[in-house]
Order: C-alpha cells, then structure tokens, then sequence
C-alpha cells in the first residue's frame, strides 16, 4: 500500500516588517536640512523686517524733546493724531499718491512695449537689451546725479531745447515739472529692469498659440490682446506689485536733487520720514509716517494679488 503524503499547507506570508523607522528617519533628515537651509533666509527676515518693524511701532507710540537725555514717554496715538491734523503729511500722501498713480502704468505700458519689440527676431536685439537694462545696474545716486546734471538751466537738455527756439526750462526747480522730471528719472531707472521679467514672460509662452490664432486669421494687434496679454498676466501683475512697492519707497533722486520741493511738490512719504527723523530729530513722527506708508502698500498690494488671483481662476 502507497502512502500519500498530503503537500505543506501554504498559509498566509507574514507581514512584511515595518518600515515607520526607516521614514521617520528620513522624515527627520528631510525637516532637519530644510532647517539647515531655511535659518539663514527666517534670520535674515526677523533681523531685516520683523525688528525694524517692532522698532518702529515702539517709536510711534513714545514720544521725546530733541537732544534730551531722558527715556521717551509713552504717547500712545498721539503722533498719529498729530499726523492726521498734519497739512504737510497730507500734502506728501497727495504727492506720492499722485506720483504713484503716473510713474506705475507708465513704466509698466513702456517696459511691455519694449519687451515685445525686443522678443522679435530684430537685428542686434541683443544689445538693445542690454543698453535698455544698463541704467539698472547703476547705483540710483549715480543716475539722480547725472539726471541732475543734464536737467539743470545750464544743463545739455536745456541747450538741446534751446538749438530749437524753445525756452529755459525749470525741470527740478519748477512747481509744474519737478513731478514729471522725477517721474522721468524713475523710468530710466526702472523700465529697463522690469523688461527683463516681461521678456521672460514673453519667451514663455508656447508658440503654438499664435500659429492658431494665426491660421485662424488673427493679426498682430489681435493676437496680442488674445494671445499675449492673457498668457502674460501672471508676469505683469508681478511687475505691477514690484513697481508699486519700489515707487513708493523712492527716495534718492528727492534727497539729492530737489530736496523736498519746490513747494513741497517732491516731499514723497519716504522723504518726509528721512526729514522728521535726520532733519528736525523727531524719530517718533518719523517712526508713525513709516508706518502709516507701510499700511498704505500693504493695502494696494493686497488688492493686487487679489487681482492676481481673480484672474488666475478665470
């Protein structure tokens, strides 16, 4: 008689073992080098914004006689008060507001006309970029003082103007032109330096999209406000904010040429707080303009990003 033996019975494989401490390793090394690399840029946050901010909010709500020795008594919002019965704050928020509301769009429209232009395929595009972009990458000083070298009555715009019958004119010594000469500064400044991101911008957008709309009969004006504005909006609102906030805070070509005037028509808000805080040694006045400046772009900054994100989820 042969036996038959029945085969092993196969049950279930074990678990496999657990592998929680392997990620909870490599969890802890991920965490631990992003601490390595995220403490420099948090220091440098907290050192660069954080403090001066709290710094600030203390100084505007202490107040204290020029050259005395004693600590600063607390003033709660009185320094804001006094700035709020202020002509010559008043007078500033109108001016930067007013300078603001010019120089951002114009910079902006000149900039995209620019990029545009220079992204088709011209004869020597590259070194028109780089003479646009120059002014850029010289210190502001340096362009505020040749500004105001060419911009005086003696100057070589003056002589150009008049080699054409045209008279003297009062570019940073004239009440009607200060704004428009300092306007002009700035563009030089900025135009260069925000074609560069619209270049960019530009030079992504797939070329698929225009050889549609071009097969479909669209022409240049029209692929552009179809094709390229609509694909470039993230680009341009990122230029909006970064004029905004770069405008706002101008200050060098003010400090240097026109000193606040004539009659007050370039005492911006960045120069009054330089001339209460330096000039008449009254940090807490100071201190409470820099703040009421910094509400003032957060609040169009957030608009903006709103914008940004309306348009995005169209």
């Amino acid at each position: 008689m042969t036996s038959t033996t029945r085969p092993p019975t196969v049950g279930p494989a074990p678990p496999p073992a657990p592998l929680r401490p392997l990620h909870r390793r490599r969890r802890i090394g991920n965490l631990t080098a992003a601490a390595v690399f995220l403490t420099p840029a948090l220091v440098l946050i907290v050192v660069l914004r954080l403090v001066p901010v709290i710094q600030a909010v203390t100084d505007a709500t202490h107040t204290s006689l020029p050259g005395s020795t004693l600590p600063p008594s607390w003033a709660g919002a009185g320094n804001f008060s006094a700035l709020w019965h202020s002509h010559t704050f008043w007078t500033s928020v109108q001016q930067t507001l007013l300078f603001n509301v010019i120089v951002n769009p114009l910079q902006i429209v000149i900039a995209l006309a620019l990029a545009v232009l220079l992204t088709r395929n011209l004869p020597g595009t590259g070194l028109w970029r780089t003479l646009i972009f120059l002014p850029a990458a010289v210190p502001m000083t340096g362009s505020a003082v040749v500004w105001g070298i060419a911009l005086r009555p003696d100057g070589p715009v003056n002589a150009a103007l008049g080699s054409v019958g045209v008279g003297q004119q009062p570019f940073l010594n004239g009440p009607n032109q200060v704004v428009g000469s300092l306007i002009l500064i700035a563009s030089w400044i900025g135009v260069g330096y925000w074609m560069i991101f619209l270049i960019a911008g530009l030079n992504d957008i797939p070329q698929v999209y225009y050889e549609a709309a071009e097969m479909d009969g669209a022409g240049p004006l029209r692929r552009f406000w179809s094709v390229t504005l609509p694909m470039l909006r993230r680009p341009l609102l990122f230029v909006l904010v970064a004029d905004t906030v770069s405008n706002f805070v101008l200050f060098a070509p003010m400090q240097i040429l026109t000193d606040g005037g004539p009659q007050q028509k370039s005492n911006f808000l960045m120069y009054d707080i330089f001339h209460n805080s330096f000039d008449l040694a009254d940090p807490h006045t100071a201190a409470a303009e820099l703040l009421v400046l910094l509400v003032m772009m957060i609040v169009i900054v957030a608009v903006q990003f709103r914008l940004l994100r309306s348009t995005e989820g169209e």
